[in-house]
């Protein structure tokens, strides 16, 4: 830090200027009662006055009722002017009245002048094991080579089980009352100063949008320009070092698994004697509620922006749509001017008196072709021209006759193969008659076909010539 560095700090920083402020004392003291202590993000106006004549009535009792003369809306107004920037002062989109809320800077005057009062006792310790253990993580998340990282985890496994055998021969070793205070202390002040974060990781991105606001209403290029631009650089704030941490705090804060995991911590810690005798503050039992309120807080800042630029775009679109609307009224009125009195003066030529358009859309849909729809009509005699003797030389099988044949052999025996019943029964009428036994045995659930068999059967035909055909083994059964 150099001179000039400094210099322009102690000129435009509204952290230093608080503290060269003749109110200094007035403002950090209402300011630590009002937002801090309680832990509140904002305050609406008539609250935040009425806090502020309480207080200046407890002072001017004890520093004279001359002393801070001005009332308590003039004073939060001074504060929150742009010149001090150590409250902000806006309006709510539900309402009205304005509300304040403690800046990033004033935050961090306040944090500086509270690390000034004198400590119940400085705690080195617990200090160094955090950089040791911060070193030993930033060692092993970056190692590269499998094997060192196995023998590290071996190495931590042998140190955990030999405390297991420690603890079961009964050595238990306790932390002493002094380590229990330093680390509660450390975990306290981490948990004031992370609200403390909060707010400034807010500023950042209400500053975001102040600068989004700003370009959108001085912007006279393209809209997709500006959105480009936008978002670039929305894109540049979530994957800085600072959005990622964000993020995943947030990730890690928002499972319900962690919030009881902590709720049950610090029951516990607060529960320990050595805590409860430096009668710590309770409201560090909902330290992780409080983190979740502030994060909500920073998220609907991101949103407001998000609502912005949506704001933006349906802005964009009405004064288009606007623009083109007044360009036809134009038009139209220009031609309903000429229409009395052509110009006789101007060649005009026009191939069409409206433009041709061939849409893919206006084409038609495809249509099935109409099916022919034949309509009974009467039959006409006609002459007989063909041999009709093959009419009369069909050969008709009675299944009935079959059907009877093979149940009467069934009623001597169990079952009978389709090669014993043409011993008994020959076959009359061929290979058709031969197709019929087949059809009842395929149709009689009874029956069975075993292909791993077959049978010879013979007949003679019309002629007397001997016919052979080979099938496989049907046995018909009750």
């Amino acid at each position: 830090m150099d001179y000039q560095q400094l210099a322009s700090l102690r000129q435009h920083h509204p952290a230093w200027r608080l503290l060269c402020s003749a109110h200094a004392p007035l403002i950090v003291s209402f300011l630590e009662h009002s937002f801090r202590m309680p832990n509140l993000r904002n305050l609406d106006q008539h609250s935040l006055a009425s806090r502020l004549e309480d207080h200046l009535y407890a002072l001017r009792q004890t520093q004279g009722e001359d002393a801070f003369p001005r009332t308590a809306a003039a004073y939060l107004d001074e504060w929150a002017d742009n010149s001090n920037g150590w409250l902000r002062k806006y309006y709510p989109a539900s309402g009205d009245e304005a509300h304040f809320e403690l800046t990033a800077a004033s935050e961090k005057a306040i944090e500086w002048l509270a690390s000034l009062s004198k400590r119940q006792f400085v705690g080195t310790e617990s200090r160094l094991l955090t950089i040791f253990e911060l070193l030993k993580q930033m060692v092993e998340g970056s190692e590269t080579d499998p094997q060192a990282r196995i023998h590290e985890l071996e190495k931590r496994k042998a140190g955990i089980d030999q405390e297991i055998a420690q603890i079961r021969a009964g050595q238990l070793d306790l932390m002493d009352e002094t380590r229990i205070k330093e680390r509660f202390l450390d975990v306290a002040a981490s948990a004031r100063s992370l609200l403390a974060d909060f707010r400034e990781v807010e500023q950042n991105f209400r500053d975001l949008d102040r600068a989004v606001r700003e370009r959108i209403a001085t912007w006279e290029g393209s809209k997709g320009e500006l959105i480009g631009e936008i978002f670039g650089e929305h894109e540049v704030i979530a994957d800085s070092d600072q959005g990622r941490s964000f993020r995943a705090f947030w990730d890690f804060l928002m499972s319900p698994a962690r919030q009881e995991e902590l709720s049950a911590l610090l029951q516990q810690v607060f529960a320990l004697p050595p805590v409860q005798s430096l009668q710590p503050d309770r409201r560090l039992l909902r330290m992780h509620y409080d983190w979740l309120a502030a994060g909500e807080t920073t998220q609907r800042t991101v949103a407001r922006l998000s609502e912005q630029l949506r704001r933006y775009l349906d802005d964009q679109a009405w004064l288009e749509n606007r623009r083109i609307m007044r360009l036809l009224r134009d038009i139209e009125g220009q031609a309903l001017r000429l229409r009395e009195a052509p110009p006789n003066d101007l060649p005009l030529s026009l191939e069409e008196t409206a433009p041709s358009l061939n849409l893919a859309l206006d084409r038609p849909l495809y249509s099935p072709p109409l099916k022919p729809r034949i309509e009974q009509q009467i039959l006409l005699e006609g002459d007989l021209t063909g041999n009709t003797e093959a009419l009369f030389e069909q050969v008709y099988i009675d299944k009935a006759r079959l059907l009877g044949q093979i149940r009467r052999a069934l009623q001597r025996d169990a079952r009978i193969s389709l090669g014993d019943l043409l011993q008994q029964h020959p076959l009359q009428q061929g290979l058709a008659e031969l197709v019929a036994y087949l059809e009842l045995a395929a149709g009689d659930k009874h029956s069975a076909f075993d292909d791993s068999q077959t049978q010879l059967i013979t007949w003679l035909d019309a002629q007397g010539i001997e016919r052979r055909a080979a099938i496989p083994l049907i046995i018909y059964s009750r």
